[in-house]
């Protein structure tokens, strides 16, 4: 396994040093952490800073931090400060673009369209999608074509044209993958064909340089030229397991019958076959991130393949044991006891830099939660909790998201943090607030939806999903488009047929799920 080397990795461990002794500093004088004074329960477990009840506190952090994304500047070319710097600072920060950044707002902003019904939350997606596309794609004639480079290089030049290490015409194909997943959906959403094109674009680019890999090599390389097909050696190059975007991509194509059919359904096995003997196996799971030169281990490459594998246990006969594992190789690896005596156990972001953060924290936490829902097994369930609670402390009240001892990074903050909450109200209507309407999961990708006093409206993109909704009001009918549906009396029945459930959860609120599976258009009322 390549390694870091020596000054890189004992500057690593230096700057993970003096963040927990920084902190333990902070803790001792104050019990602050983050922005807030830490706040517990009874038992002297961690509480968000915001309220004692997770559904408010959780459902008040999403609002606050989209709202900062949204309300954020512009740089002075007139572009939005997001689609060219990584960290914001009210001075404007140096640097370019994170490497997964829109992709991952993408990812975040789907769920939250469906949640809270915004307009501008799919005002915004539209936004980031197309001035990616028009901005930062390789061109038809390059060795790696049609595929998103991740960086700019020249900051404010408003075009992304490399990477942040390897410089210029050097692109992330994993980060493709990522993006190309996001398009797809947006065009489910949209039913604008120009991110169709583009998805399948990226998907055909994969497909046609993926090679089997090996130990030390993935199917696609980490970084290459997207002008010589290369790979740059001057940065750590020719692996990561970061493949669950290229995996969903390829699913949603060959399910949808969309792109090059057989081409794309071998180079799925080809995939899923080096994940299951190398990074499954020996749990090198590799680089993610663009400022990294060398080697590292992240959790967002495992973890987000046990999500994947949660979500679709119909992949691997084996999903259960596989995510399992997985979440209990991060939490070895990768814990902190730093808050043990608070109930908490943080995420360590990777091997070379070894620093709790949101993001992983709170990503952590979600598929933990999803596990638990999945598997009925709910020993992980109150530390998750708790694990989501501590993220919600890095978060002040004007919704600037910092990482700890660091910066405002528009990654962890933002895309790559509101979802693992959305995500997490849908394992567990009970963490969404109580008093209010809001769709949290759906097989499907929600189109639209339409929230009012004692009524839901939504569309999905598939006639065939589920939903999960908790709601203000006791539904006396669900109709999907013209028919009624029947109130089963078991969540088990929804497995067999059509209808909904409803558990009530006080005078005028309830947990409502709903199977349909011949209409696109729910009315709930």
């Amino acid at each position: 396994m390549p390694s870091l080397n020596t000054t890189e990795g004992n500057a690593m461990k230096l700057v993970g040093a003096l963040f927990l002794g920084g902190l333990l500093s902070i803790c001792a004088r104050a019990e602050k952490l983050g922005y807030h004074d830490i706040q517990t329960n009874a038992a002297g477990l961690l509480t968000p800073w915001y309220s004692p009840e997770p559904s408010v506190a959780f459902d008040h952090t999403v609002g606050i931090v989209w709202n900062f994304w949204n309300r954020m500047e512009s740089c002075p070319n007139g572009v939005k400060y997001y689609l060219q710097h990584q960290v914001w600072k009210p001075e404007h920060d140096s640097r370019g673009l994170g490497g997964d950044q829109l992709s991952m707002a993408l990812s975040a902003w789907q769920l939250l369209q469906a949640y809270s019904g915004d307009p501008a939350v799919l005002e915004n997606m539209r936004l980031i999608a197309d001035y990616y596309l028009t901005n930062g794609f390789s061109s038809p004639n390059c060795a790696w074509p049609n595929m998103p480079f991740p960086y700019n290089t020249d900051v404010h030049s408003g075009k992304y044209d490399g990477d942040m290490r390897a410089g210029k015409g050097v692109l992330q194909p994993d980060k493709a993958g990522a993006f190309g997943i996001e398009l797809l959906d947006l065009y489910k959403i949209t039913r604008d064909k120009h991110y169709l094109a583009a998805a399948i674009g990226i998907a055909n680019t994969l497909v046609a340089r993926i090679v089997p890999g090996d130990a030390d090599h993935s199917p696609w390389p980490f970084r290459v030229n997207a002008y010589s097909g290369q790979t740059p050696t001057n940065c750590s190059s020719l692996y990561t397991a970061n493949w669950t975007g290229a995996l969903r991509l390829m699913d949603e194509l060959i399910r949808l019958k969309l792109g090059n059919r057989a081409p794309c359904l071998a180079a799925r096995a080809m995939l899923k076959d080096w994940i299951n003997r190398y990074p499954a196996t020996a749990n090198k799971w590799g680089p993610f991130f663009e400022d990294v030169t060398g080697w590292s281990d992240t959790e967002i490459n495992a973890d987000t393949m046990a999500w994947y594998w949660l979500e679709n246990p119909q992949a691997d006969p084996a999903w259960k044991e596989k995510a399992r594992a997985i979440l209990d190789w991060s939490a070895a690896n990768f814990g902190t006891n730093f808050w043990a005596s608070y109930g908490v156990t943080a995420i360590q972001e990777q091997t070379a830099y070894r620093v709790p953060g949101n993001s992983h924290t709170s990503r952590h936490a979600s598929v933990q939660l999803l596990y638990a829902v999945k598997t009925g097994d709910h020993a992980m369930k109150a530390g998750a909790i708790r694990q989501l609670s501590w993220a919600t402390y890095m978060v002040d009240e004007d919704g600037r998201n910092r990482y700890p001892h660091d910066d405002i990074w528009l990654t962890d903050g933002y895309g790559d943090y509101i979802r693992h909450y959305l995500r997490a109200m849908g394992a567990f209507p009970e963490l969404a607030p109580v008093g209010q309407s809001h769709l949290l999961k759906s097989s499907s990708v929600i189109t639209r939806v339409a929230y009012a006093a004692t009524s839901v409206r939504y569309a999905t993109y598939d006639p065939t999903a589920r939903e999960v909704l908790r709601v203000a009001f006791r539904p006396s009918e669900v109709q999907a488009g013209r028919h009624p549906l029947k109130r089963l009396e078991r969540v088990d029945d929804l497995n067999s047929q059509e209808g909904f459930t409803f558990e009530a959860s006080g005078d005028a609120a309830g947990v409502l799920r709903i199977q349909h599976h011949h209409a696109t258009s729910i009315t709930v009322k």
